[in-house]
């Protein structure tokens, strides 16, 4: 077994602050999956897409569906497929048993990702560049799809479910955008991280935030500046990040 970087999500995973605000995006069926949809302005060419891969609380989270239409803004068409089937952390009852869900809805997500993938190829085009950022849950996902040449660039935010294979087998730009306190991407492990892709010679960012903890970059209290600015810094370096792999 390939040493653990970045562990299951624990409890502060399952607590937040929900934003405000009017989500612009729809909702559609793309291979299997409910999969929320944001597109560019209308003078936007769309040939720069990005997969966004969820946190445990889901595409279709007021939060998440915000940062979606904020990457749309700059241009890009935004694809979320909900892979949790309609069963994210806000749709629990309370006292769910959190690890026996966390491994069955990850068994289906990782299952029903090829088929989701498949169809976004065929509905949009091969030739599009592709991107893909995976907050917590979402990141081996991206992982994956840079270890495939499946995207242009990616980027993570606070991960979770990835060990040293991931960064041994990473291929293409990677940005990782993480808090200064991190249970489930703790500062050893990251480094650990750092070390195998400058051993490799990978491109890679890091973003590092004081004063925030796992969750800022999704589910931060707008009311505190420094968890406000860290969640806005975090969306606009990996826009930027994927400005400069798409241009």
């Amino acid at each position: 077994m390939s040493p653990t970087l970045a562990s299951a999500p624990a409890a502060c995973c399952f607590s937040g602050v929900k934003h405000t605000g009017t989500p612009v995006g729809r909702i559609e069926d793309l291979g299997g999956i409910q999969t929320y949809i944001s597109e560019p302005p209308s003078s936007a060419a769309t040939q720069k897409v990005i997969l966004f891969l969820a946190d445990i609380w889901g595409p279709l989270f007021i939060n998440n569906k915000l940062l979606q239409d904020y990457f749309a803004s700059c241009g890009y068409l935004v694809l979320g497929p909900d892979y949790f089937f309609g069963d994210a952390v806000p749709n629990h009852e309370p006292g769910r048993d959190r690890e026996a869900w966390i491994m069955g809805v990850r068994k289906l997500a990782i299952d029903a990702f090829p088929a989701w993938l498949d169809a976004v190829k065929s509905k949009y085009g091969a030739e599009k560049k592709y991107c893909a950022v995976g907050y917590c849950f979402g990141a081996p996902f991206v992982m994956d799809l840079c270890a495939a040449g499946s995207v242009v660039a990616g980027a993570l935010a606070h991960p979770a479910f990835l060990d040293e294979s991931h960064f041994e087998k990473l291929e293409g730009p990677l940005l990782l955008s993480c808090a200064e306190e991190d249970h489930t991407f703790p500062h050893a492990e990251r480094r650990r991280a750092e070390d195998i892709m400058v051993s490799r010679k990978c491109t890679y960012y890091f973003q590092v935030f004081s004063g925030v903890k796992h969750g800022f970059a999704v589910r931060c209290d707008p009311d505190i500046e420094t968890e406000r600015w860290a969640k806005e810094e975090s969306a606009r370096g990996i826009k930027e990040w994927f400005d400069r792999f798409t241009a």
